[in-house]
């Protein structure tokens, strides 16, 4: 094992948060022409710095480096040495690299692939490419590693693939265990609901190996002559169409009384817009431009930006907030005036749907399909709440709303279906909201 070079101002998180951020990363000498080095960032327009970046220095000659990111420093996560990653393991990446690409340089094949090579090429692609490969990372190191991580691309075969692959969807959901304790896991459940959750994760799972493998295999890495191996193995049918919650404008309105006054800003936002909560969480003052009456979303899950458009409420909303404040403060804060982050709507949530009698109770994500429904329901064209939801088509929107949208068959059944002078009887209630 090689040696790990100590330096004072890098091995631990504290002597981290002491160093200035910069420019540059803080650099160490770990090889002849490598150097590990630390990119501490800087927090910007009231948004408070988040953890930094490991990154790795190569000579290639002529008084010339490369820089490239090798992980996540674990400033404030614990290190998994996949994602993130500590002193150590950052050091131990940083020289698989150099030796990665030395032997690349030169054409030396090390030996054969196995499948966690294939999927690591794979997850680095998706980096160098600037998508998010952070999740597909976290699926691949909890499932397919384990299992799979060892076997040579070679050796695979469906047989091989399928077994895992039901193996996988018989297996529980995981629970949030500390670091370095046995994985815990939700009590396994019988209903059909939870059987299309797991068998829908398990093929999230699969899409991530095929992907991997099929990148592979056009970079010819797979020492096979065909693909047939994973392309037969097919993902569970028909178990992505979960029931989406949404609420009903009447639970929408005890959701909001129920909520607390920093929480409930937030709900209205969401309510108003259909936007992400991280979309809402990373917003500035600056992004509600009054004279359009349209918010701008800088960054969105696709990695591109839109504008929303603001209905009446959204509109006297969003002055409320942002009136007689800096532009480049946070347009939604709670209650201790901090910018909302990862994970924090999650329990003021559920006290409001305790709180307002929301039942089944909802998580924050519904009101995002709250406001595409009534939206649609209310005769907005798809497209429209396609744009404005920040898909590129309405394939999403159709999927999941388009039973709601009116249609020339809908309203044809209701005014022309045989009436039979069905009377309601005396101990039926008339449901609330019915229209």
């Amino acid at each position: 094992m090689a040696r790990t070079v100590r330096d004072a101002n890098l091995e631990t998180r504290a002597a981290r948060s002491r160093l200035k951020a910069r420019g540059k990363p803080h650099y160490r000498v770990i090889e002849e022409g490598l150097h590990l080095g630390y990119r501490k960032p800087r927090g910007r327009r009231g948004k408070p710095a988040g953890a930094g970046k490991w990154v790795a220095r190569h000579y290639v000659g002529g008084q010339a480096y490369t820089v490239e990111m090798i992980g996540v420093a674990d400033d404030f996560s614990d290190a998994d040495g996949f994602a993130v990653l500590d002193y150590r393991q950052a050091q131990a990446k940083a020289r698989e690299r150099m030796v990665r690409r030395v032997h690349a340089a030169n054409g030396v094949t090390t030996g054969p692939l196995t499948v966690k090579a294939a999927v690591e090429a794979y997850l680095e692609f998706l980096e160098s490419n600037r998508k998010s490969a952070h999740d597909s990372r976290l699926r691949a190191a909890a499932f397919i590693y384990p299992a799979l991580g060892d076997v040579e691309v070679a050796t695979l075969t469906t047989d091989i693939l399928r077994k895992w692959h039901v193996a996988l969807a018989k297996t529980p959901a995981r629970l949030r265990t500390k670091p370095g304790a046995k994985q815990q896991h939700r009590e396994v459940a019988a209903d059909d609901e939870a059987v299309r959750r797991r068998r829908s994760s398990a093929n999230r799972v699969l899409t991530i190996l095929k992907a991997a493998l099929n990148h592979a295999f056009a970079e010819d890495k797979t020492n096979t002559l065909s693909d047939a191996a994973w392309r037969k193995v097919k993902p569970f049918e028909d178990v992505d169409a979960a029931r989406l919650r949404y609420l009903q404008i009447e639970e929408a309105r005890r959701l909001i009384n129920a909520a607390e006054p920093a929480f409930r800003r937030l709900v209205r936002a969401a309510l108003a817009t259909g936007a992400r909560y991280g979309e809402l969480a990373a917003l500035n003052v600056e992004d509600f431009n009054c004279d359009s009456d349209t918010l701008h979303v800088r960054t969105s899950k696709s990695g591109k930006g839109r504008h929303i458009v603001l209905a009446d409420e959204g509109v006297e909303l969003f002055v409320e907030l942002a009136a007689v404040r800096p532009s480049h403060a946070p347009m939604l804060t709670k209650s201790d005036g901090m910018r909302w982050l990862s994970s924090h709507q999650g329990r003021p949530m559920a006290e409001a749907c305790r709180n307002g009698r929301i039942e089944p109770a909802a998580n924050f994500h519904a009101l995002r399909h709250t406001y595409a429904s009534h939206a649609i329901m209310n005769g907005v064209p798809l497209l429209v709440v396609a744009k404005n939801l920040g898909h590129a088509d309405t394939r999403m929107v159709e999927k999941h709303y388009g039973h709601l949208a009116p249609s020339y068959v809908a309203d044809a059944i209701r005014a022309g279906a045989p009436r039979f002078g069905f009377k309601p009887d005396n101990n039926v209630v008339e449901l609330s909201g019915r229209k």
